[in-house]
């Protein structure tokens, strides 16, 4: 089979069918309105991805609540948010009704922004800190979890992924780092609950069999006492964990999987493999191919980080370029085994019409990512985020907030 055939065939996720094998992943862009509601600029840039015909297409981090948030124009899913959503999410399927469409959500934890947010944490981290939460504000939390999966069942979508990566709170849990003495933490079956339980209210909650349930996982954070190290202030890679984290959420109705790693606010390189490290991303492959051999032939796995690949001038070395791009690499990882859907993020806001473009035959014409990371300089600097390269747009933006803050020197998010 070729690349083409292998990158647009169908596949099931649960009870549902999509139609090719391309994912887009959940890119928050600072650009919702002042309530935390989808602006016409959040919509027309979802329109954007639909009609570019992705299979599967990721809401960015939508929070459970407003008081702890990493963005000040973030999206909310709370009860006043369920009507907005829901007209948000009709007008979207109105694009392109094939396309399915699932909710990130999340709770920002320790990564909640201080200046206009509380910032709340498991166990404290050095540089990072935040109020000590209670075991009542833990369940709190996971009160606010629930109601955002009904509201995002209600409005139309087709599933969430329910957040478990990138330092934000469902991973802050997670960790070996959270040996606190609390019912949240200590050991495995502590520190698993806030996860596994919410799952099983979830599923009691929406009670729909068609509704898609998921989580994006980071495989290994890569500090010590991080997700998937094998112990406190250890920063050894083990999967034990995160194994164990994938076959409980499994057994309790999980249908997919979306890989990754690092924690964006610590090890950003990791999350977002730069173009001075493009082989930082065979390490997603390999922690893709794991999420593979320890899940049920039918549970998806959703793997990350193939903007780097590119066209092939990738900076990677003892390969040729050809084999090496996004789309001949992303095939033969479909086709290995590595993985069933390749998941595109920088590559997004390049070209939300990759796609379409190569079902079209029009591959001369996709604009590849150029790995400038500009668009993760705008979402430092809480700017509204898009592509610097190709749109004029978010060059201008980025134009005028270097002038307004400075060049960025240092990434945290």
């Amino acid at each position: 089979m070729g690349y083409k055939e292998t990158l647009l065939s169908p596949i099931k996720i649960g009870r549902r069918e999509c139609p090719n094998r391309f994912f887009i992943q959940a890119m928050e862009c600072n650009d919702e309105d002042e309530t935390g509601n989808p602006s016409e600029s959040t919509t027309e840039r979802y329109e954007e991805l639909f009609r570019g015909e992705a299979g599967l297409v990721s809401l960015e981090a939508i929070s459970v609540t407003r008081e702890s948030r990493s963005r000040d124009n973030q999206l909310m899913i709370m009860a006043p948010n369920r009507e907005p959503l829901t007209k948000f999410v009709q007008r979207v399927k109105a694009a392109n009704p094939k396309s399915l469409f699932i909710f990130q959500l999340t709770h920002s934890g320790e990564l909640s922004n201080p200046a206009f947010s509380r910032r709340v944490t498991v166990k404290p981290l050095p540089g990072y800190g935040g109020e000590l939460l209670t075991e009542e504000e833990v369940d709190k939390i996971m009160d606010g979890f629930v109601l955002a999966a009904e509201i995002a069942h209600d409005a139309g979508a087709d599933g969430i992924d329910m957040k478990l990566c990138h330092g934000y709170f469902g991973s802050q849990i997670l960790r070996p780092y959270n040996d606190r003495k609390w019912k949240y933490g200590g050991s495995w079956e502590n520190r698993s609950r806030f996860a596994f339980e919410l799952y099983e209210r979830i599923a009691k909650a929406v009670n729909d069999p068609n509704f898609l349930i998921g989580s994006k996982i980071s495989a290994w954070e890569g500090f010590p006492g991080g997700f998937g190290t094998a112990g406190v202030d250890s920063p050894v890679i083990d999967l034990t964990e995160p194994i164990a984290l994938l076959k409980g959420l499994e057994e309790r109705g999980a249908q997919f999987f979306i890989q990754s790693a690092g924690s964006p606010s610590i090890t950003i390189s990791l999350t977002q493999v730069d173009k001075h490290v493009p082989y930082f991303a065979y390490l997603h492959q390999t922690f893709s191919k794991a999420f593979k051999d320890h899940l049920k032939p039918e549970t998806v796995v959703i793997g990350s980080n193939y903007s780097v690949f590119r066209n092939g001038k990738n900076g990677l070395c003892a390969v040729n370029q050809e084999e090496s791009s996004l789309l001949h690499f992303g095939a033969k990882c479909i086709e290995d085994g590595v993985t069933d859907m390749i998941g595109l993020g920088r590559q997004s806001f390049a070209d939300p019409y990759l796609p379409k473009k190569l079902r079209e035959g029009k591959e001369a014409e996709i604009k590849y990512c150029t790995v400038c990371d500009n668009c993760l300089e705008l979402l430092i600097q809480q700017s509204k985020v898009g592509c610097c390269t190709f749109n004029k747009r978010y060059t201008d933006i980025l134009v005028q907030t270097r002038k307004e803050k400075g060049k960025l020197t240092v990434a945290h998010t």
